[in-house]
């Protein structure tokens, strides 16, 4: 879910140099040591054509894992949001500096992960989970001014069999092939996410209802949680639109709310600053795990599905620190891709069975990495070879 950041991270992202923004594969994407290389390997991803015993393996040892079980998704949710705002008030409440930081840590964690259901909201067959749409919007989505709307009808286009990877795809640059520069304002701007959201829902949705021309630029482009500076999003129709309209009038009256009671002083300062730093904070966790999302190393044209999920990144078991910061299925991210309408829930138990069942020379396994320094490196090697 990487956010989009208003007026302002739209003119960076637009001055980021999307170096050779024409997509070029026939093989895996192993490490390199030239610049050459590294364009080699986008060069060969679209080569790649489809693993068909992969497919075919996926398709038939996963027919019984596309329910989603409201008891494991209420508890998961609701657990992880009263955590994250009972960090959240302790860090607000308390004296010893130990302790403020101590609970902000906790608070950040549980936070990111109630916010990553916002993932399963925009996948999920709705009528499997009743009410939870609305749950996730009363109890994260509005509070932390990331209502579904944002990610609905945006994400699943990442998941478009001839979107993905292209100027058509609302969460995918070509971050492998950039300029190093590009990492460190990739994860910076996200520092200025709280911000841009109080503007776009407090000052811009409200008057953007008299003004036109401001209506449409905010639908287009400040609308979706999105990282592609070219993407620009549609008008939504029908129940979507509904969702949609209630959905920003809540945040916006929300945010109205919150810098209302700042400035006559209801809320502290000092309260409202922790939220903005946690908020922040959960942020930028999202948008590092959003950079080992992917080897982003496709160079603009549509892929194989095997190409889109090589080009995508496991970390299964027995690493354990992704479950922290690739929380709610996340971990499984290439596998997602293979089964996007599978819940975050069953997720390992597919990855567990494709792993028992497939060939070691099957391309499921090369989308399987150790954690995230390794994927990290990875990137930031191929950005700097690429830019030498």
């Amino acid at each position: 879910m990487s956010v989009a950041y208003l007026e302002l991270e739209n003119r960076l992202s637009e001055n980021i140099e999307m170096t050779n923004m024409t997509f070029t594969t026939t093989g895996t994407a192993g490490d390199t040591t030239s610049g050459n290389d590294v364009a080699a390997r986008a060069d060969r991803l679209k080569n790649i054509a489809d693993d068909k015993a992969m497919l075919r393996a996926v398709t038939e040892l996963t027919r019984d894992l596309g329910t989603a079980n409201p008891r494991i998704f209420w508890s998961d949710f609701l657990f992880s949001a009263f955590v994250g705002y009972a960090g959240l008030a302790v860090a607000i409440l308390a004296s010893p500096l130990w302790l403020k930081l101590g609970a902000g840590f906790i608070s950040v964690l549980a936070l990111y992960r109630a916010g990553g259901f916002i993932h399963e909201v925009s996948h999920m067959k709705h009528s499997s989970v009743p009410g939870f749409r609305f749950g996730f919007n009363a109890v994260i989505g509005v509070p932390l001014l990331v209502p579904s709307y944002m990610y609905e009808g945006v994400h699943n286009l990442h998941h478009a069999r001839t979107r993905y990877g292209t100027n058509q795809d609302p969460e995918y640059l070509p971050l492998a092939l950039m300029k190093p520069w590009t990492l460190p304002v990739f994860i910076l701007l996200s520092i200025l996410a709280p911000f841009a959201l109080l503007f776009r829902n407090a000052v811009l949705a409200p008057l953007s209802l008299f003004i036109p021309p401001l209506r449409k630029r905010v639908v287009e482009q400040y609308s979706g949680l999105v990282i592609n500076p070219e993407f620009r999003r549609r008008p939504a129709e029908g129940e979507a639109r509904r969702n949609w309209i209630w959905q920003e009038t809540a945040a916006s009256l929300w945010a109205i709310a919150l810098l209302a009671g700042v400035l006559t002083g209801f809320i502290p300062l000092d309260a409202f600053v922790i939220f903005l730093i946690i908020v922040s904070a959960v942020a930028v966790l999202n948008q590092i795990r959003t950079l080992v999302a992917h080897l982003w190393e496709n160079d603009g044209e549509p892929l194989s599905v095997t190409a889109q999920f090589l080009d995508s990144v496991n970390v299964p078991p027995p690493a354990i620190l992704p479950a922290l910061w690739a929380p709610v299925g996340l971990r499984y991210h290439a596998l997602h891709h293979l089964l996007p309408s599978v819940p975050y829930h069953a997720l390992g138990e597919a990855h567990r069975r494709l792993s028992a069942e497939l060939a070691p020379d099957s391309a499921y396994h090369r989308a399987n990495y150790k954690g995230l320094p390794g994927l990290a490196y990875r990137l930031a090697k191929s950005t700097v070879l690429r830019g030498a």
